[in-house]
């Protein structure tokens, strides 16, 4: 397969883990056959200090002549610590997401069994759970009309019906491909949002008769997810409740730099793992790129290259047996590995497989 990858490498971290992510894509592309080609453009704090706009015009086309986008991080404290700042980085990721139609955000939930003592959930709770959170990205309050004022503010909560049909049906050939259960996560109880996101999803299910589907409210949905991880399959909820949910799913396996993501809609799909910029730990080679390789296994698997992604994961679940690991999740006297050795231990792993 010939494949374009536009690489949005950002800020902080980003262009040490992306050296790996891509170090590992080349390997995968070189062992199968595939033919894959680069192009690095600019996002993020970087793209604003050479050229004025956190997403330039240029990064866009590039991103929508490749075939996937592959996408570190973005974000700098001169910028956080800036109030009067009129362009942030993170207006670039929310630009990105709007242009290039990404409505449909998906994050594994994956735990690795050498790794269940770093949870803050119990082992015999937190061990085997393995399920996908799939937040609507593009409606909602976040994207609602609003008020703000010293006595009265609102953010209106809209969806419509093509918004809600869209994602679900790319939570149900999630679930058609895993355990075949989904779980719509929502508050019909309260909201009329809701309840439009549970009629269209009722009407839906029968189109996919070999799927589970149930209901949950998110208030439970957030309590399940901590007493019984294991419950969930594929979670679909929209974009407010998305936010924290997902939030709250990084956590249970203990580590954010383990967890990969993707974003998909009416163009090309971005892959990008879920941590941020970590700017204290850029150029130190401390940073974990296990969620940046995650993310190119995604890639792969996007297109229906299973084997491909199999062996990244493979490669990976080798590297934390193996305790080729970065400081913050290596055992108590574990030797120090750092962001390029745990990167090349992985490529040399999938050049040997």
């Amino acid at each position: 397969m010939k494949l374009k990858i536009a690489v949005l490498a950002g800020d902080g971290i980003g262009p040490e883990i992306m050296e790996q992510g891509v170090a590992v894509l080349k390997a995968v592309a070189e062992k199968f056959g595939h033919e894959v080609s680069f192009k690095e453009a600019l996002c993020g704090a970087h793209a604003i200090d050479e050229v004025g706009d956190p997403f330039p015009e240029e990064t866009y086309q590039t991103c929508m002549d490749a075939d996937a986008v592959l996408f570190a991080s973005v974000g700098d404290p001169k910028f956080d610590n800036n109030p009067a700042a009129k362009v942030r980085p993170e207006q670039g990721l929310l630009a990105m997401r709007k242009k290039l139609g990404l409505f449909a955000n998906i994050r594994p939930v994956t735990t690795f069994d050498c790794l269940v003592h770093n949870s803050p959930l119990k082992d015999e709770l937190v061990r085997g759970a393995d399920f996908i959170c799939i937040r609507e990205l593009t409606g909602g309050m976040y994207f609602g009309e609003k008020l703000e004022g010293d006595e009265r503010a609102y953010d209106t909560n809209i969806y419509t019906r093509r918004e809600v049909e869209r994602i679900l049906r790319v939570a149900y050939d999630y679930a058609m491909k895993r355990k075949r259960h989904l779980t719509v996560v929502d508050k019909a109880n309260v909201l009329a949002s809701s309840r439009l996101w549970r009629k269209v999803a009722q009407e839906m299910a029968p189109q996919y008769p070999d799927v589970v589907t149930d209901f949950m409210y998110v208030d439970n949905a957030a309590m399940r997810m901590i007493q019984e991880p294991r419950f969930f399959d594929v979670m679909v909820t929209e974009n407010t409740f998305g936010d924290i949910l997902t939030d709250e799913g990084s956590c249970i396996t203990g580590s954010m730099g383990l967890l990969p993501s993707a974003s998909t809609g009416e163009h090309t799909p971005v892959f990008e793992p879920i941590h941020g910029s970590w700017p204290q730990a850029k150029g130190l080679n401390i940073a974990n790129p296990l969620a940046q390789i995650l993310s190119v296994a995604m890639l792969f698997e996007y297109f229906d290259l299973q084997e491909e992604g199999k062996l990244i994961r493979k490669a990976v679940n080798a590297s934390l047996d193996e305790n080729i690991r970065t400081p913050e999740i290596q055992v108590d006297g574990g030797a120090q590995y750092g962001t390029r050795e745990v990167g090349e231990w992985i490529v040399d792993y999938i050049r040997k497989a």
